[in-house]
């Protein structure tokens, strides 16, 4: 006689809970949401968890999840620009 399985733990019929936080008084906002909100990207990360929240399935998403992608790149991009661009100065005046 088989012993009977583990019943598991029933995934919730709800999907994904994705919402844009609202920050309480006194309360720290987040660290990758600052670091969100500095990008200039904080549009399209918002645009991805509301598509989420929506659909419940990555998959449908994936126009979000690019334009998000493409701005963190860019704005990556823009960084590493600016960063180069302060050595220079740095090594200039030295």
């Amino acid at each position: 006689m088989r012993a009977p399985l583990e019943r598991l733990p029933r995934m919730s019929t709800q999907g994904h809970t994705w919402a844009r936080q609202v920050k309480k008084e006194g309360e720290e906002e987040d660290p990758l949401d600052q670091l969100i909100s500095r990008s200039g990207c904080a549009a399209s990360h918002y645009a991805v968890q509301e598509c989420m929240a929506a659909h419940q399935d990555w998959r449908q998403c994936q126009p979000q999840v690019q334009a998000f992608r493409d701005c963190m790149s860019e704005q990556q991009a823009r960084r590493r620009e600016e960063l180069q661009r302060r050595k220079e100065q740095g090594s200039a005046h030295s």
